[in-house]
């Protein structure tokens, strides 16, 4: 394998876990990421990659501590000599591709990165207690979330949203589009409930409601715009050193202009990560890793059908496997 001629991909949240990146700490470099991180985030973060599940599954602990779990895992890879030909990231995933290109520095993804978690767990604990107020209860299903649509393919579901929405279902929308056979849907609790009943009507095989803060990349989090967009301002975007591609377009990222205009967009539009694994495998990369924690990417690249190979690089022993590959 060439080290030079690999493409990274990062992890988004839900790729968490207890002790995540902490094996990676025999690398200098990886215990620099982590006293800036420390730093930026005013906390020990070998004590947040430690924290329990349920503590990381809140979006302002989930984001800061993915983020670190990824760019430590990319820069243990640049010791083993690697170095990426081109980047892409899942949702937050894409921060880490940001300093992958050198779009940003890690310390000025640090700081945007809890930013924008803080401003999504805001807004999402802020419609969270309209909904559960309006149903006039605590039931936690009334609040607004995100479910994942297997079977049914994404031009359908996205079709089906539309005629749905001229129909009178509303806060609605297709947020993941993340395989041939799977979409992630973001809504409030109404249309989410009324949906699954639809999509399995159009011969979905399951829908899922996922345990999440919110309804992420879709339009109900515009309010976590108003206190993460000044933190995304004050940071200089550089123009990419490689190629990188976008979650809201699917392509390559030609600027730090671009990039910093669709660091906005993507908090309200949808992840076309479809788009951009074919983008991907046409770029000309030997190999695919994912660069942090989990499979969850390499399943998602599978289903997409590509013969470009992809391997876990989230974990020492993952690295040194791949040398065996």
């Amino acid at each position: 394998m060439n080290k030079k001629n690999v493409a990274y991909l990062f992890p988004g949240q839900g790729a968490q876990y207890t002790g995540m990146a902490m094996d990676l700490l025999e690398s200098a470099a990886v215990k620099t990421l982590f006293d800036t991180a420390s730093e930026i985030f005013g906390k020990d973060v070998k004590e947040l990659l430690n924290s329990d599940a349920d503590t990381l599954k809140r979006t302002d602990v989930s984001q800061p501590v993915i983020t670190v779990a990824n760019l430590a895992a990319a820069a243990y890879l640049g010791e083993q000599g690697y170095a990426p030909a081109a980047c892409a990231g899942f949702s937050l995933g894409e921060y880490a591709a940001l300093v992958c290109a050198g779009i940003i520095n890690a310390a000025d993804c640090f700081r945007i990165i809890k930013a924008r978690g803080e401003a999504m767990q805001k807004a999402s604990d802020k419609l969270r207690d309209a909904s559960l107020q309006s149903s006039g209860g605590g039931d936690p299903s009334a609040a607004p979330g995100m479910a994942a649509v297997v079977g049914l393919e994404p031009s359908q579901v996205e079709s089906l949203i539309k005629q749905w929405s001229g129909e009178g279902l509303k806060h609605l929308y297709a947020a993941n589009i993340n395989s041939p056979k799977q979409v992630v849907v973001s809504g409030t609790a109404s249309a989410l409930t009324d949906a699954e009943a639809r999509f399995k009507e159009a011969g979905a095989k399951r829908v899922i409601r996922l345990q999440v803060a919110g309804p992420f990349h879709s339009p109900l989090m515009t309010d976590a715009l108003d206190a993460f967009v000044p933190a995304l301002e004050a940071v200089v975007f550089k123009d990419p050193s490689i190629t990188i591609y976008s979650n809201v377009t699917g392509q390559k990222i030609s600027s730090g202009a671009e990039a910093k205009k669709l660091a906005v967009q993507q908090v309200t539009c949808p992840v076309r990560w479809v788009d951009e694994e074919a983008a991907v495998a046409a770029c000309g990369a030997e190999v695919c890793l994912e660069v942090g924690p989990g499979k969850v990417l390499q399943g998602l690249w599978k289903d997409s059908g590509s013969s470009l190979p992809v391997f876990a690089a989230g974990t020492a022993d993952d690295i040194a496997k791949i040398a065996a590959e």
